[in-house]
């Protein structure tokens, strides 16, 4: 008898009778796999719990109970602590240090209860000899080298650890399925078999997801879907910073970051970010160097942002950037040439965030447009002035939310000075050291004494 196939979009799961060059859902060339219909799910036991539909009013209300990973900042970026019978899904560029953060999660807790790190990539061997370099090693940890996601199920359900690690989800396989291990059908069936497991169980389990060269995770968009918690483990490689970043969180917030520094004994907690990404900022004052106070969930950071302008050596100026939108450096470019009067079209335009920090919100408008009219007229700007504040298309200067709290951060790391929009609802004068502009080329003239 013929084994009915089907194609399959390794990007976004998008289903098709033939095989095509070019997905017609996310419009991915090349990504179509042959998959065999062999395999489906029996009746029911997709369900989760197994209950029967019941009124609102009629379900039992229990808190949720939270249990610390050890780590404050995974436990803030989770929104307390971890939920138990929650599924995470941790992604992020290869070597950036997913599998050092959760083994090193594991091992913390198992010095109070059970965890099992299954290991799909690496022998048994090859994981003891990264966690002797995490620490003090506990018998309450175990290890399994496995990837048939029946065993694992298995040895879950035996033992019933509190928490488990699965590194990676693309290296399970079902052998129900024809497919090769990292394909759209095992990935979502080995997914739906551990969250299933998960919630029945009430074990936290943690996922290991590769990324794509585009910087999301592998596999169909389902498997995001899928899971309760979504986290990034962002950084340069070269730079020894790493940013989680909870991007879904169905158990608290997603606006909250956690800040390690990356080390030989594992990653270290940040408690005070700023003071590291300011530490090596030039004292004497430099042309294009301006600190940006911006704002990741409920934590202000104080990023030092350098731009360099020089005229260009070829027919077309180059724009580069670092860390920082290109689009929002492009069109900060554009007001500036436009409302200020900068020449900015015939020079070579280089912009980046020091220590590998990613910022993406508009607040680091204002103090990229100071690090390139410094670069640009080359005056340095006012040393111990911070800035925050949105840059408008017509060259007006918004207010930015949290305020407060980035003022305060300025002030706490000796900075004298406060730049930001004059319709921000703080007392601004010059005693307390706040400055207002209602204008990009107000707030250019205070931040460069021109």
């Amino acid at each position: 008898m013929r084994v009915k196939t089907k194609y399959l979009c390794q990007e976004c799961g998008q289903q098709s009778a033939r095989w095509l060059g070019r997905c017609p859902g996310c419009g991915s060339w090349n990504s179509l796999v042959e998959e065999p219909v062999n395999l489906r799910t029996a009746p029911g036991s997709s369900s989760v719990s197994g209950d029967v539909p019941r009124p609102v009013t009629e379900v039992p209300v229990q808190e949720e109970e939270r249990f610390s990973t050890e780590l404050g900042e995974i436990d803030r970026v989770l929104g307390g602590g971890l939920v138990p019978g929650s599924l995470v899904l941790l992604g992020g560029d290869p070597g950036i240090g997913k599998s050092t953060l959760l083994l090193q999660v594991s091992q913390l807790l198992s010095r109070r209860m059970q965890a099992l790190y299954i290991s799909g990539e690496e022998s048994m061997r090859q994981v003891r000899l990264r966690a002797d370099r995490l620490g003090e090693l506990s018998p309450g940890l175990l290890l399994l080298s496995e990837t048939d996601i029946d065993i694992i199920e298995r040895h879950l359900r035996e033992l019933g650890p509190p928490v488990a690690v699965v590194d990676s989800i693309q290296t399970m396989y079902k052998s129900d399925l024809g497919s090769a291990p990292g394909s759209v059908g095992q990935v979502r069936e080995c997914a739906a078999q551990l969250m299933r497991l998960a919630k029945t169980t009430g074990i936290s389990i943690f996922l290991v997801g590769h990324v794509t060269k585009e910087g999301v995770i592998a596999g169909p968009r389902v498997l995001e879907h899928m899971v309760d918690t979504v986290l990034y483990l962002e950084g340069d490689r070269h730079q020894f910073f790493r940013i989680l970043r909870c991007v879904k969180n169905r158990f608290g917030s997603t606006n909250e970051i956690g800040i390690f520094e990356m080390s030989g004994s594992g990653l270290i907690e940040v408690t005070n970010p700023s003071a590291l990404f300011l530490v090596q900022r030039p004292q004497g004052g430099v042309p294009g160097s301006a600190v940006a106070a911006a704002l990741e969930g409920t934590r202000p950071l104080l990023v030092e942002i350098q731009a360099l302008v020089s005229p260009t050596g070829y027919g077309v100026p180059r724009r580069m950037t670092a860390g920082v939108d290109y689009n929002r450096v492009a069109l900060i470019t554009a007001v500036l040439e436009k409302r200020v009067g900068l020449n900015l079209g015939s020079h070579d335009i280089y912009v980046n965030a020091v220590g590998g920090v990613k910022l993406d919100e508009p607040a680091v408008d204002l103090a990229i447009a100071c690090a390139l009219t410094s670069s640009f007229r080359d005056i340095p700007v006012d040393n111990g002035m911070a800035f925050a504040g949105e840059i408008g298309l017509t060259g007006e200067l918004r207010p930015v939310n949290g305020v407060e709290k980035r003022v305060k951060e300025a002030f706490k790391l000796g900075f004298s000075s406060f730049l930001l929009s004059g319709q921000s609802a703080l007392d601004h004068n010059a005693e307390t050291g706040i400055l207002t502009a209602d204008t990009l080329a107000g707030a250019l003239e205070l931040a460069l004494r021109v």
